[in-house]
């Protein structure tokens, strides 16, 4: 109870506003509720994936062997924490982790916290010190953990806000938007900071996203309800009285059916697939975060793109994609998702096959395929909340469970997705130092330019050769899947 009065105080603060203009504009306050996390999350989230490797590997000179520990410790962390807060979150009768909103609102604070470790050194790093690698472990791990705890439980509100197809478009197209908004901080952070050379500027501009983000966040956690609220409360309220042996031996099941859960959620077939086919969208994401602004730096001479227009070219990366989604949506209602899905898998194959035959001197041709490749990874991923929906509606009507294992669906499918965030870079930048990346980190060592011709070989075929494969292997995965036509359905199950 005392969360609640809490949550009724708040409201009734500057947050009110918000929700009094969300009515008085006519848009849905539950969606907006909704993508409001999303606003937060995509500040935050754009910004660190895109910077923090080039802000480790450059400017704090982290060792090779150092980023490929903290990976590897960050590869296992971000593995297990996903289905830990999912079965956490959907079997848990602590209200701030069983109640979607309630984690979001507690959560938020600390997100923010987490997201403005990396920019702050903890001391004056030289080239190969130990403390810059624990300061990337501590910052992988404390901020994908908060990520994790506040994003699940967003995206758990997803498939329980409703089961109609229509209103979860309606969430997609509030959350482009939503997203829309958000990552345009990468473009404003670029113009601020000059893409990362004025540091001062940069960590000023860092901490007022951080701000902005948690009150978005905060704005979810006050005012977003999901359909299984009541059957929570009533849980809670449960737990709460004199303990019983139905109670207690309620709760042993809980826990020992686990593994058991688990195990039917991984025997779904398409879950199967689709997982297999994320792992590779998650990679290619991660890819493109990472190395799209190195790439660029030493592919396209800076008489052929200035720092501004490359600054509006990452900036277009990360903005595209919501406008790709939201211009999209009568296709989504007449295709579906899946159809949708596949077809960006053969335009993204095309699109390499053909840069790799032009070559790397068509500078102009390689930043539009580095912008597009970029935007159709990003508008891709953003459908995947659909088909994880469906399965986990598939998943309930199969079972005939009383409320849906949707955090347990998302933390699942993360536990086997989520390594791939830290595979990309280690193989990325293994390769990289293999032709002389290291050296380029040191001002102070001169390099012969002819001497990195071999990098920028190297460069290139990445970036063609990535997409090309990846995109193969997502259609071999992806055309099996058989939940296809949950477009022409209105409702799976009657919303409660």
């Amino acid at each position: 109870m005392s969360s609640e009065r809490a949550t009724v105080t708040w409201s009734r603060g500057p947050f009110a506003v918000v929700r009094h203009l969300t009515l008085s504009i006519g848009a849905h306050p539950a969606a907006v509720a909704y993508a409001m996390t999303t606003v937060g999350g995509s500040m935050m989230n754009s910004i660190f994936s895109f910077y923090y490797v080039k802000l480790f590997l450059n400017k704090y000179r982290i060792s090779e062997g150092a980023f490929h520990q903290s990976q590897v410790v960050y590869m296992i962390w971000n593995a297990l924490n996903d289905p830990l807060f999912g079965y956490l979150q959907d079997n848990s009768h602590v209200p701030c982790c069983s109640r979607r909103r309630l984690s979001i609102l507690y959560g938020a604070p600390f997100y923010a916290l987490a997201f403005l470790l990396a920019w702050f050194p903890w001391r004056a790093y030289q080239s190969g010190d130990w403390l810059s690698g624990l300061h990337l472990m501590v910052t992988l791990c404390a901020f994908d953990g908060m990520l994790t705890f506040v994003m699940l439980a967003q995206c758990a509100l997803f498939a329980e806000i409703s089961a109609h197809h229509q209103n979860r478009l309606r969430l997609i197209q509030y959350s482009q938007v939503a997203s829309l908004v958000g990552s345009s901080s990468v473009l404003f952070c670029g113009l601020v900071s000059h893409n990362m050379e004025d540091f001062g500027a940069f960590q000023a501009f860092c901490v007022l996203v951080a701000v902005l983000a948690c009150g978005c966040m905060l704005y979810t956690g006050l005012n977003s309800e999901s359909r299984f609220d009541s059957k929570t409360e009533e849980r809670e309220t449960q737990s709460d009285g004199p303990p019983s042996p139905t109670s207690s031996s309620q709760q042993q099941l809980s826990l020992s059916s686990v593994i058991f859960m688990t195990c039917q959620i991984l025997t779904n077939r398409d879950f199967q697939l689709f997982v297999f086919m994320n792992f590779f969208q998650v990679f290619m994401v991660a890819f493109c975060n990472n190395f799209t602004m190195i790439f660029a730096e030493h592919l396209i001479p800076p008489d052929v793109l200035p720092s501004l227009a490359k600054s509006l070219m990452y900036g277009a990366g990360f903005i595209c994609p919501q406008i790709l989604v939201l211009s999209s949506q009568r296709l989504l209602q007449r295709l579906g998702y899946y159809r949708l899905i596949l077809l960006t898998f053969y335009v993204e194959a095309v699109g390499a096959a053909m840069m790799l035959l032009l070559g790397p001197t068509h500078y102009y041709l390689l930043a539009l395929f580095l912008t597009g490749n970029m935007v159709l990874v990003h508008a891709t991923f953003s459908l995947f909340n659909l088909p994880l929906a469906d399965i986990i509606d598939s998943d309930l009507q199969k079972y005939k469970r009383s409320t849906p294992l949707s955090s347990m669906v998302f933390g699942t499918n993360a536990l086997f997705t989520k390594p791939a965030q830290s595979l990309a870079p280690m193989l990325v930048v293994s390769v990289l130092n293999q032709y002389g990346y290291e050296q380029l980190k040191d001002p102070a060592q001169g390099v012969d330019p002819s001497a990195l011709q071999p990098l920028y070989g190297a460069m290139f075929y990445l970036v063609c050769l990535v997409p090309l494969c990846v995109s193969v292997l997502q259609v071999l995965a992806w055309r099996p899947y058989s939940i296809r036509n949950s477009h022409t359905i209105d409702s799976k199950y009657i919303d409660g």
